[in-house]
């Protein structure tokens, strides 16, 4: 079977940055909706009318990934806003953020804690992967048709680096 919109790919890849940096990689195969909200739309593009067995090098710039780094997303919250055990690295959706954070902020933003000063906390509400190029080699593992249920929700349940909220340690992208 061909890979075209509606249907469900399973891929294996590499992600890199440009000066070959490896960020991530899936070993196991993992399920994608084509045509939904999993994957990037210069990925879906690239995967068009391929099959089982088809690998591909990918060079997404910054505009076809997770765009550019917005320093306007950048908030320097009171620390005592925040719980004694918060860490870099953890996450809090905007809609989530203490009660006297920055009414700027957008709150439909994921935000990641970058910076703990004693007064202060530097959140970031950009992508970890904002304002960075990727070299991304895939493997087409498998396709399928999608079900009704994945067409209807627009995802298999998994997006490509989708950055859902995490508890200290766990720095997975995917």
């Amino acid at each position: 079977m061909e890979i075209t919109e509606q249907c469900v790919v399973a891929l294996t890849w590499t992600l890199k940055d440009t000066l070959g940096e490896e960020l991530d990689v899936l070993d196991e195969p993992v399920e994608f909706l084509v045509g939904g909200h999993d994957l990037l739309p210069k990925i879906e593009e690239a995967l068009q009318g391929y099959a089982a067995g088809a690998s591909l090098s990918l060079h997404l710039e910054p505009e076809d990934a997770f765009g550019d780094f917005d320093d306007q997303l950048l908030f320097l919250e009171p620390r005592d806003l925040f719980p004694a055990e918060i860490e870099e690295g953890m996450t809090f959706e905007g809609s989530a953020l203490p009660e006297g954070c920055n009414p700027d902020a957008p709150r439909t933003a994921l935000y990641t804690v970058a910076e703990i000063y004693p007064e202060h906390v530097v959140l970031d509400g950009n992508h970890p992967l904002s304002g960075i190029a990727l070299r991304l080699h895939l493997t087409v593992q498998g396709v399928r048709e999608a079900t009704e249920e994945e067409i209807g929700r627009g995802t298999t349940g998994t997006g490509f680096f989708r950055v859902q909220p995490q508890a200290p340690g766990n720095s997975l992208l995917h």
